[in-house]
């Protein structure tokens, strides 16, 4: 007797549904995101976090998560608002300008105007962690009392992205677990930044690539510096 073939199980949902689910499971994220960004937080690893490098400005940590490790990027940057870095970091129909491994960004859907489902697709030829991945995540976009603005993305429940968009065959579908932006607004007109984000590239691939994501947010960083502050005179430290 032949064993059945297997299929792969998708949700259908309706908007409603999906907008209260991302708006609940963004909740946490946010303040996971709040919380790495705190400046007044234990340093030296005393609150979990261990600085891996820090040059020209740019602090990069890791913090141990189960299995894999969330890593942070932090760094100031001078005479660039908030709102102009968001604009920047958040033009997904630019974003290959500043992360080469990337080779579509699209909007599936746009559920309120801070609240949007996005594709994410890399290929045959970007880094091992991102080759041949795709991932569906949520986008939510906040602005804090203080002026601080976040940007929550993480991926959808496997069934419910399949059920949005039907996975290609040759991609992996990866998962992105409380990444995003936080955004300080400093009294000058500059802003202190801090990327966050924890990767489970899926399918199988050595350890040590998958908690080895700094050269990574290095990368991320210099690139979108270049894009934010292109004028030479308006340097961060």
């Amino acid at each position: 007797m032949s064993s059945p073939a297997p299929c792969t199980r998708s949700w259908s949902i309706s908007e409603d549904s999906l907008r209260r689910y991302v708006y609940y499971a963004s909740e946490n994220c946010i303040q996971e995101l709040l919380s790495a960004s705190d400046s007044n937080r234990v340093t030296n690893g005393g609150d979990g976090w261990k600085v891996l490098a820090f040059e020209n400005g740019v602090e990069i940590s890791k913090r141990r998560s189960g299995s894999l490790h969330i890593f942070r990027s932090r760094w100031l940057l001078r005479s660039v608002s908030p709102q102009q870095f968001i604009t920047v970091a958040n033009a997904i129909d630019a974003a290959k300008q500043w992360d080469p491994d990337l080779v579509e960004a699209k909007y599936i859907k746009d559920l309120e105007d801070n609240l949007s489902i996005i594709r994410l697709r890399f290929g045959e030829s970007s880094k091992p962690l991102f080759r041949n991945r795709e991932f569906i995540v949520y986008e939510r976009r906040e602005t804090m009392d203080d002026g601080t603005l976040v940007v929550a993305v993480a991926s959808l429940p496997k069934e419910i992205a399949a059920g949005l968009h039907p996975k290609q065959n040759n991609a992996i579908r990866g998962l992105l677990l409380q990444s995003g932006w936080v955004v300080e607004k400093l009294d000058d007109d500059s802003c202190m930044v801090t990327y966050v984000v924890q990767l489970d590239p899926a399918g199988w691939l050595p350890k040590c690539f998958v908690n080895r994501l700094n050269t990574k947010l290095v990368m991320i960083i210099e690139n979108l510096r270049k894009q934010v502050q292109p004028c030479p005179t308006k340097t961060s430290i």
